[in-house]
């Protein structure tokens, strides 16, 4: 097997920093960690900017590397969102509502649909990614479930609106939903879409 280059082996710290950093955020968020880990924060964003400024020659390489740097810009953002609510006094989107003991069966959550989103990709429509995350993290929180990571649902999404758009649907829509007291989550084509 031949050697990795300085380039491989670069994005394998900054995979392996990255794993690092979110784990020392949700230990932080879940009052684990007295502080935000920033020592590990600007170590990562050194290790990204060090890589955006320089020519990554390999595609699949340089592929990685964009898919690393998004995950970190997209995990920036929430984790921006949940400090600035924690200073602010507000539940964020770490916010975990302590589990009450069990409430009588009468006060089950009504079956409402939360949030419909269309996608074509995810990937470059973040925002609304984010939107439908947060979505579905409070519809968890609602009905006591935990929370998914988001790289997990973000994967989950980018996979579902990849394997329907190839059975030749332009647009995959997403729908969060509590029914029957449970949270439902499905995808489907939308078809007879066309872009104009």
């Amino acid at each position: 097997m031949p050697e990795p280059t300085e380039i491989e082996r670069g994005l394998q710290q900054i995979e392996v920093d990255l794993k690092r950093l979110e784990a020392e955020y949700n230990m932080y968020f879940a009052g684990r960690l007295p502080k935000p880990p920033w020592e590990t924060r600007s170590r990562v964003e050194a290790l990204v900017k060090k890589y955006d400024r320089s020519y990554i020659q390999n595609y699949g390489d340089r592929f990685r590397f964009q898919t690393l740097q998004s995950r970190y810009a997209a995990f920036i953002d929430l984790w921006d969102r949940g400090l600035r609510a924690r200073e602010e006094g507000r539940p964020g989107p770490f916010a975990h509502k302590p589990r009450a003991a069990k409430e009588p069966e009468a006060k089950k959550p009504e079956d409402h649909i939360l949030y419909v989103a269309a996608f074509h990709d995810p990937l470059r429509e973040m925002d609304k990614l984010h939107e439908l995350y947060q979505s579905l993290a409070e519809a968890r929180r609602e009905v006591g479930e935990d929370n998914v990571p988001f790289h997990k649902f973000a994967d989950l999404v980018k996979n579902q609106v990849k394997k329907l758009k190839s059975s030749g649907s332009p647009e995959v829509a997403f729908r969060v939903a509590v029914k029957d007291g449970k949270v439902n989550f499905t995808a489907r084509a939308l078809r007879g879409v066309r872009n104009e």
